[in-house]
C-alpha cells in the first residue's frame, strides 16, 4: 500500500489542474457571449475564436519545446497560469474584436505551452507506479470540469455578467498558480542557459533531435502519431456533432445539451473505473482497447436514429476515451525522456494541430457536397481502421508494453 504522504503533492497538482479546467469552461462560455454581443450576434465572429486557438498552437509549437526542456518546469507552470490570469483580467476592458482575437491568440500560445510542460512535470513528480492511477484521476478531474464548468459559468452569468465571469476565471487561474507554488522544485536551479538562447539555429537543432529520436524509436513514434491520428479524426467528427444531432436526428437544443452531459458522465465513469483498477491493466490494453471501443461508440452514434441511440454511442465512446487517454499519458511518461518531452510533445502537437484544421475543413466541405450522416459514418469507419492499426502496433510491440505492470495497486 502506498503512503498517503506519497500522494500529497500529486493531489495538490490535481486540485490546481481541476481549478484551472473549470476556469477554462467559464472563460469559453463567457467570452463566446461577449464576442456575440460585440459582433451583433454574428456566429462567424464566434467561430473565429475557435480557429484562433489552434493557430496559436501552430505558431508556438515550433519553438515552445525548446524553451520547455531548458526552463524550470514548476516556475514555467506558475508563470503561464499568472500570465493567463493577467490577460483574462484585461479582456473585459477591450472594446475591439481585434484586441480580443489578439488576446485569445496569446492565450492559445500559453495553453499550448502548458500541456507539454505539465506532462514533463508530472513525469518528474510521480513514481512510475503512481502514473497510471494519477492519469486516470486527472481524466476524472477533466470530466468533472466538463460537467461543473458550464453550470458554474451559467450561475455566474445569472448573478452577474460575462465580464464578471471572466474576472472569476482569472481568480481561478491565480489560485491554481498559488497551489503550484506549494509543489516541489524538481529542476533544481534550472532557469535556462545563457549559452542556449532561443534562436533559429537552436530550433532547427531541436527539430533534428526530435526527428532523430523518432527514427531511433520507431515503435514509440508510431504509437504516439497513430493515437494523434485518432484524436484528429475525433475532433473533425466532433465539428459535425451539433449539426448531425439537430438537423439529422431532429433533437432539440435541450436534448443536445443533455447528450453532451451524457458524454461527460461517460468520461467520469470511465475515469473512476480506470482509477479503481489501478495498475491491474496494461498500458497497451488501456490504449488499444480504449481507441477501438471509442471507434465503436462513434459508429453507434453515426447509425443512430434517435436520442436513445445517440446517447448510448456517446456514453460508450466517452467511457472508453477515459481509458485511452489514461493509457496514452502513461505511455508518454514511461517511454519519452523527460529531457525531450517538451520538444517531442510540441513538434508532434504542431503536426496534430495542422491536421485538425485541414481535416475539419475537408469534412465541412464534403458535407456541403454530400450529406452529414455519410460523412459521420465514413469518418467513424476510418477511425476504426486507424484504431485497429494502433492496436496491432501495441500487440506486436515491445514486450514490456504487453505485460501487466509489476507495481501493486496503490
Amino acid at each position: 500500500m502506498a503512503k498517503l504522504s506519497d500522494w500529497k503533492d500529486p493531489l495538490i497538482l490535481l486540485a490546481a489542474v481541476g481549478i484551472s479546467n473549470i476556469g477554462a469552461w467559464i472563460y469559453l462560455i463567457a467570452l463566446n457571449l461577449k464576442v456575440l454581443a460585440m459582433a451583433d450576434n454574428s456566429a462567424l465572429a464566434v467561430a473565429g475564436l475557435y480557429m484562433t486557438v489552434p493557430l496559436g498552437a501552430i505558431f508556438t509549437n515550433v519553438w515552445a519545446g525548446s524553451l520547455i526542456d531548458r526552463l524550470n518546469k514548476r516556475k514555467l507552470l506558475i508563470g503561464l497560469d499568472l500570465a493567463r490570469a493577467a490577460l483574462i483580467l484585461l479582456l473585459p476592458l477591450f472594446d475591439s474584436l481585434a484586441f480580443i482575437y489578439g488576446a485569445v491568440f496569446v492565450l492559445g500560445i500559453a495553453g499550448s505551452m502548458f500541456a507539454p510542460t505539465s506532462m514533463a512535470y508530472v513525469a518528474l513528480l510521480l513514481k512510475p507506479s503512481q502514473r497510471q492511477r494519477f492519469n486516470a484521476f486527472r481524466s476524472l478531474v477533466g470530466s468533472g470540469a466538463f460537467l461543473l464548468g458550464p453550470a458554474v459559468a451559467g450561475t455566474l452569468l445569472a448573478v452577474g455578467s460575462a465580464d464578471f465571469a471572466l474576472y472569476t476565471n482569472a481568480a481561478a487561474l491565480f489560485l491554481a498558480a498559488l497551489l503550484t507554488v506549494v509543489l516541489p522544485n524538481l529542476d533544481g536551479n534550472k532557469t535556462g542557459s545563457a549559452k542556449e538562447r532561443l534562436n533559429l539555429k537552436l530550433i532547427v537543432s531541436d527539430l533534428a533531435a526530435v526527428l532523430a529520436f523518432s527514427r531511433q524509436n520507431r515503435y514509440i513514434a508510431a504509437v504516439y502519431l497513430t493515437f494523434s491520428a485518432v484524436t484528429v479524426l475525433a475532433t473533425a467528427l466532433d465539428s459535425l456533432e451539433a449539426s448531425f444531432s439537430i438537423l439529422v436526428l431532429g433533437l432539440s437544443e435541450q436534448q443536445y445539451g443533455f447528450l453532451v452531459s451524457v458524454a461527460g458522465a461517460g468520461i467520469a465513469a470511465g475515469s473512476l473505473a480506470a482509477a479503481g483498477l489501478g495498475n491491474r491493466l496494461t498500458v497497451s490494453f488501456l490504449m488499444g482497447g480504449g481507441v477501438l471501443v471509442v471507434s465503436i461508440g462513434y459508429l453507434i452514434y453515426a447509425f443512430s436514429g434517435d436520442f436513445t441511440g445517440a446517447a448510448i454511442g456517446f456514453f460508450i465512446l466517452a467511457f472508453a476515451l477515459a481509458f485511452a487517454n489514461t493509457g496514452f499519458q502513461t505511455f508518454c511518461q514511461d517511454n519519452i525522456p523527460v529531457a525531450m518531452m517538451g520538444r517531442i510533445g510540441s513538434i508532434y502537437g504542431m503536426a496534430e494541430a495542422v491536421f485538425v484544421i485541414l481535416l475539419t475543413l475537408c469534412f465541412a466541405a464534403a458535407v456541403e457536397l454530400l450529406a452529414i450522416r455519410p460523412m459521420i459514418i465514413a469518418g467513424s469507419l476510418l477511425m476504426l481502421a486507424v484504431s485497429l492499426k494502433m492496436a496491432s502496433y501495441l500487440v506486436g510491440g515491445k514486450p514490456e508494453m504487453n505485460r501487466v505492470q509489476a507495481g501493486k495497486a496503490l
